[in-house]
């Protein structure tokens, strides 16, 4: 069903013959966006999909099945607008999916030419996206993204499933993967990815170098991954040198397919709210998930918020003096020292308990 204002509404139920899905960026977000695509093709197989995307999200999605992608460069400015209403100026969708509450994406939805354009409820289509379009999704109940994104597929008559993943990372990747690694060790591999896309998302160094010396004492590899930033290359060198243990740094020496190769092959992932957690679900990695800033239900690794350690809701009710069920869903904790509050023992525990789940034959006797 679709919701239009105070009321529901049929939708259309029959299968679009083509679909536009706008979703640019960040990596977590495409990577749920996968999910809905997947289920939208099990479901209406013959349906076209073009996916406007951001730049390095391409680089990620390139190769998923019968999806075509045309990408919009943010950092052009005009240019990009432009280039994007020239690539599509000879088509128009049934649907347009503006799955984006950000302004520039409601911009580039004027680019997109479609009988009907789908967006969030209007407690969730911030930044003006509704002026942007003419329907809208069914209201939700405390959402994780995943699930709102899942909205967006009931409105155009898919039934919801578990979301299930087939990400194209290529044969090439996963030989590259799998020969790095049994190279370097025979050991069960444990990769940690620990910064997030603000520093103040990361988690201490210590703590970090603490966890890499208790994975090695339980018989794993560590493997340290991250992007190219000095940020990352710094906080792995820091990780690094606290360790007591052989750790292989990758960090800025992996694209995005080659890190998604070496997740799969990984037995368990440890990161804070950053790109590479949601990309080890894709690939069915277990993620302990690192929060204190964003509420670990509506933002946390979709099939593993089970072995999330998190000091969000205590912080969340502290700084704005109201219990979190009061408080405004998806509201953020602020603060430059706020994952301080996330303690190894915590870190310990919930590795003990994703080992005893997944990997029963590691615990020694």
């Amino acid at each position: 069903m679709l919701y239009c204002g105070d009321s529901f509404m049929l939708g259309q139920l029959t299968a679009p013959k083509n679909l536009c899905l706008l979703r640019l960026s960040a990596i977590g977000d495409v990577c749920h966006a996968v999910a809905m695509v997947q289920q939208i093709q099990r479901y209406y197989p013959k349906t076209k999909i073009t996916w406007v995307v951001g730049k390095v999200e391409a680089n990620l999605l390139q190769g998923l099945p019968n999806v075509e992608f045309v990408i919009f460069d943010k950092k052009a400015g005009l240019k990009g607008y432009k280039d994007l209403r020239t690539k599509l100026s000879h088509q128009k969708f049934d649907v347009l999916l503006h799955m984006q509450v950000a302004l520039r994406a409601s911009l580039a939805s004027l680019c997109i030419k479609a009988k009907v354009k789908i967006g969030f409820d209007s407690k969730r289509a911030k930044e003006g996206q509704w002026l942007f379009t003419n329907k809208k999704i069914a209201p939700q109940h405390q959402p994780h993204v995943l699930d709102g994104f899942m909205g967006f597929a009931e409105a155009i008559g898919v039934p919801i499933e578990s979301p299930y993943w087939q990400m194209p990372i290529g044969d090439d990747n996963e030989l590259w993967a799998s020969e790095l690694l049994s190279i370097k060790s025979n050991k069960p591999i444990a990769v940690i990815s620990p910064a997030a896309s603000k520093a103040e998302r990361n988690w201490h160094s210590e703590g970090y170098a603490k966890t890499a010396d208790y994975l090695t004492q339980l018989g794993f590899q560590v493997v340290i991954c991250g992007g190219p930033t000095t940020l990352e290359q710094l906080l792995a060198t820091e990780i690094i040198s606290l360790s007591k243990c052989d750790i292989i740094n990758l960090v800025g020496k992996t694209n995005l397919k080659q890190l998604l190769a070496v997740l799969k092959l990984s037995h368990l992932v440890i990161a804070p709210d950053t790109g590479p957690a949601h990309m080890a679900v894709t690939v069915a990695t277990p993620v302990i998930g690192l929060y204190a800033h964003s509420n670990p239900y509506r933002t946390g690794p979709y099939l593993y918020k089970n072995y999330v350690v998190s000091c969000y809701q205590h912080t969340a009710q502290e700084q704005y003096k109201q219990k979190l069920e009061h408080l405004p869903w998806g509201i953020r904790a602020k603060g430059s020292d706020l994952m301080n509050g996330i303690t190894f023992t915590q870190v310990k525990e919930k590795l003990t308990l994703l080992i005893e789940e997944h990997y029963p034959e590691l615990i020694t006797k």
